[in-house]
């Protein structure tokens, strides 16, 4: 019976450590569950604008792009929404980010919402169009769809440049056989109410038609939720 306690003493220590290794084991078992139900997307659309789709002026979380990830929540679940607009955003400026974004996020669709600030500048449209021209191919070539989303600008800069400006937009589309939206504020644009006091920039209750104008084109390149 001496050595019942050194005996009794290993039993207790062995049955500590069976306890722990178990718990381990456990928490493993977990950790790795949990790991396992973090999916990525089912894909991701890259919005890629200026301060139209930035939300410029507007509550935060109530800009249409906004709107499109909570309504697509709904109808496309799994899909994520990337909002890469900045305001006073350039093509050129697009351009330049585009490649990181496009590592970055690996979007399955990217909204091409840029351009209007080329024309407010009075930029060389062939400018502009080629930089378009290369956001969309470099999105192709990443393996995403494409939207072109159109603008207009004042007829102020002239009937010569404002329909060069407004038909650019088509012409991207159409040679890279883009999705197409003619114009990102149709049915706003008449009425002065639909705008911050800057006579540019939509309003908040503007903003769910803006999404009625994209959600068309989009919902063709997304398919069937």
């Amino acid at each position: 019976m001496e050595g019942s306690g050194p005996v009794r003493r290993r039993e207790a220590c062995t049955k500590t450590r069976r306890r722990a290794l178990a718990a381990a084991l456990t928490l493993t078992i977990a950790g790795m569950a949990g790991f396992t139900a973090a999916a990525p997307p089912a894909g991701t659309v890259l919005v890629l604008g200026d301060s139209l789709s930035a939300g410029y002026g507007v509550p935060a979380g109530q800009g249409w792009v906004d709107l499109l990830a909570r309504k697509m929540a709904g109808t496309h679940p799994g899909f994520k929404v990337v909002n890469a607009s900045i305001s006073g955003e350039t093509t050129f400026g697009g351009l330049e980010r585009l490649p990181r974004l496009l590592k970055d996020h690996a979007p399955s669709v990217v909204v091409v919402e840029l351009g209007a600030n080329d024309g407010l500048r009075g930029m060389d449209l062939s400018l502009t169009k080629g930089n378009l021209e290369r956001i969309v191919s470099a999105s192709r070539n990443a393996g995403a769809k494409t939207l072109v989303v159109g603008m207009r600008i004042p007829p102020n800069y002239g009937p010569v440049y404002t329909k060069r400006f407004f038909e650019l937009f088509s012409d991207v589309a159409k040679a890279s056989s883009s999705a197409y939206v003619p114009f990102l504020l149709d049915g706003l644009a008449g009425d002065r109410g639909n705008f911050q006091d800057d006579g540019i920039h939509p309003v908040a209750a503007a903003q769910p038609r803006i999404l009625e104008n994209v959600l068309p084109s989009l919902s063709m390149l997304l398919g069937k939720g």
